[in-house]
């Protein structure tokens, strides 16, 4: 039970630095993401336009931010990562709280930041999720754990797996993102990470339908590392 919760990690210097890589390079990725969602509607941009430009920030600022970071936390940047990590025994409990904290306190930081340089008139939702017009609780909830699914299995895949192409996960795992922009912006404004969920809508006070951003992101994920830990993964 011990080495399940992994407490030790709570005494342990390196423990507490990986926390603090997670505390930044989410406020970074919340920082340039949400605020891709602000600048491109100040700049009048179309619809097209601004789903592309949302898109390459979201998928460039995780390929940057996991190679900045893989080496010193892992790069998880997203509670669905860490708690994939978590049910599959990859990373203790107490570890995994730490870098859930750190991420949502980098999240919220990154919000109130962009809440104070931003002009007021542009302020709108900070780049806070809202589904889609038309789109239900239950086809929000859906889209967001068939697409977390979709980064967490490319995570597993390149980063965690030892054989997979650790050099290029990084870019992987960026792309994932950015292709999960391309598809699910105008849906339910594409979170597949609670950590960027909850960020804006705190600094915002928007938490209409917030509760699909936690529980998509965190089921699909988990499904994927189970799915993945146990059909691909090397035994033994």
């Amino acid at each position: 039970m011990a080495d399940l919760i992994g407490a030790g990690d709570l005494s342990k210097g390196e423990a507490w630095k990986a926390a603090l890589a997670e505390l930044i390079a989410t406020m970074l990725f919340v920082f340039i993401g949400a605020g891709a969602v602000v600048s491109s509607g100040m700049l009048g941009a179309t619809d097209s336009a601004r789903l592309v430009a949302i898109a390459l920030a979201h998928g460039l600022a995780i390929a940057i931010m996991a190679s900045a970071t893989g080496h010193l936390s892992g790069g998880h940047i997203n509670p669905a990562v860490t708690v994939a990590q978590m049910v599959t025994r990859k990373i203790g409990l107490a570890k995994g709280a730490m870098y859930i904290v750190a991420q949502l306190a980098g999240a919220a930081i990154a919000a109130f930041l962009l809440a104070a340089v931003i002009p007021d008139a542009a302020e709108g939702g900070l780049g806070a999720h809202a589904l889609g017009n038309g789109v239900t609780a239950g086809g929000g909830l859906i889209i967001e754990i068939v697409l977390t699914f979709v980064l967490v299995f490319v995570v597993f895949a390149t980063a965690v797996d030892s054989r997979g192409p650790g050099a290029i996960a990084p870019l992987a795992i960026g792309l994932s993102v950015l292709a999960i922009h391309l598809i699910a912006v105008p849906l339910t404004g594409a979170s597949v990470n609670p950590a960027r969920s909850f960020g804006p809508a705190l600094a915002a006070s928007q938490w209409a339908d917030h509760w699909i951003y936690w529980v998509g992101p965190l089921v699909g994920g988990s499904l994927a590392a189970v799915v993945y830990q146990g059909v691909f993964a090397r035994k033994g």
